[in-house]
């Protein structure tokens, strides 16, 4: 019940409510925080949930403390967000894609779409229009720059981008 009456307010108030990118809008980023706290499976101490961030239902969608998805983003559980995770505008994270095997079928109406959850961990820059896509794990201290498509695991302290993305060089080297 609390999931039903959070995702009512969060829709059809704390969404449209403005960008929190200046200290006058502190109070703006609690609001739209504790309502979201309602609606996820998990949310840490001290979220930041943007302007227009879509997250679904927020079932299988765990954030931790510390982190935020940014303006416009959109995503999908089940996906697990770390600490101190920043994200830049526009993100996409999707953990859904079309089953596309039996040729005898068209794609569209083929079974349920295949799920692989999506794991981000801690201290991780997310760039604007990030594309995540699913069954991909972010590790620890990574940073996906801006634009990038994200295929394929990224190890820990690596910094990636373009499309698909690949690894430009380490951030511990």
């Amino acid at each position: 019940m609390i999931r039903i009456i959070s995702l009512f307010f969060y829709y059809g108030f704390a969404y449209y409510l403005p960008e929190t990118n200046n200290r006058y809008f502190f109070f703006i980023r609690k609001i739209r925080a504790f309502i979201a706290s309602g609606i996820l499976d998990r949310a840490g101490a001290n979220i930041n949930v943007e302007s227009r961030a879509n997250v679904g239902s927020g079932r299988g969608i765990s954030i931790g403390r510390n982190s935020g998805l940014g303006v416009r983003a959109y995503v999908r559980g089940p996906l697990t967000i770390g600490e101190n995770v920043m994200m830049g505008p526009e993100v996409i994270i999707l953990t859904r894609n079309h089953k596309y095997d039996d040729l005898s079928i068209p794609m569209n109406r083929q079974k349920e779409a295949v799920v692989k959850p999506v794991e981000i961990n801690d201290d991780v820059w997310i760039g604007t229009r990030v594309i995540i896509l699913p069954g991909v794990t972010i590790g620890k201290g990574a940073i996906i720059g801006a634009g990038a498509v994200v295929t394929k695991s990224v190890p820990d302290y690596a910094i990636v981008g373009g499309n698909p993305a690949k690894i430009l060089k380490y951030r511990n080297q």
